[in-house]
């Protein structure tokens, strides 16, 4: 792998940590050495996101993940075609980590993508860290030699889980409008919620308390997530602390104004990460 880092398209920067985005303050506060592995990641992170959009057709979805496991592959033998691979490849500690995790986020995106809803709410946890928990443990891993893993392991984990529940909660119409089962398939029947208590403009009685439900289950893995890193970790890993900071003050939150929210988002990373450090 190349000793010289490569710099990222713009393109795919923009996507990767869109301004005033959780992903962007995280970037922005995050210690030196994390800087580059996250602009790396999230930029993956943003190609198979929108891979994983109910706009994107299935069958030309599924192609371009198939696609991206083969580039995975590579960027682990050493040898990966995409500018992102490249530009992951080319950081310094890219010899000495693992990326074959990664494959596990191609699954549950094909999974996703596939319409295939879980079965059961168990299945959620293990889903959400394919999809989250993973890419962020090998950030971490590619920006130091010595991360608490146990430690590093339950943060991301639990963030992982937050945001899923978060975004399920928040964007469940689309997905269900779209022919996707956002929830789990046994919690929605013991709920007594329907597809058409999905689709409808305004949530029936026992939706509007299975969200609530899911919500505070995101407070909680938010909460688990901000106290799970020891302190020596804790400056080096902040950009964890600011995702769960930011994803926890958003839960609830409605539409509020999107300036105004912006420079309180901008406010609450900076100083999460000035604590950490």
């Amino acid at each position: 792998m190349s000793q010289a880092l490569k710099t990222l398209d713009a393109s795919y920067r923009v996507r990767a940590i869109p301004p005033g985005s959780a992903r962007y303050w995280s970037w922005l506060f995050a210690a030196s050495p994390a800087r580059a592995p996250l602009l790396g990641i999230y930029a993956l992170l943003a190609e198979w996101n929108a891979l994983m959009d109910p706009s994107t057709e299935h069958s030309a979805a599924r192609i371009k993940l198939e696609w991206w496991r083969e580039e995975i592959r590579r960027l682990a033998a050493g040898s990966p075609v995409h500018p992102i691979g490249a530009y992951l490849a080319s950081l310094p500690r890219a010899d000495e980590v693992d990326f074959t995790p990664l494959t596990l986020c191609i699954d549950a995106a094909v999974s996703e993508t596939s319409g295939a809803p879980l079965e059961r709410g168990l299945d959620l946890a293990p889903h959400a860290w394919a999809l989250r928990a993973h890419p962020l443990m090998v950030a971490s891993r590619l920006a130091t030699s010595d991360p608490d893993e146990a430690g590093l392991e339950q943060c991301t984990q639990a963030l992982a889980v937050a945001d899923f529940l978060s975004r399920s909660a928040r964007d469940y119409r689309r997905e269900a409008r779209a022919g996707r089962v956002p929830f789990a398939v046994d919690e929605l029947l013991a709920a007594g919620i329907d597809n058409a208590d999905l689709c409808a403009d305004q949530p029936s009685a026992p939706l509007e308390y299975y969200l609530q439900q899911l919500r505070e289950r995101a407070e909680r893995d938010y909460g688990i997530a901000a106290q799970a890193l020891l302190r020596p970790d804790r400056s080096q890993q902040r950009h964890l602390l600011v995702l769960a900071a930011l994803g926890l003050k958003h839960v609830n939150q409605r539409a509020p104004s999107r300036k105004f929210s912006a420079v309180q988002d901008m406010l609450l990373a900076w100083s999460t990460a000035r604590r950490a450090r």
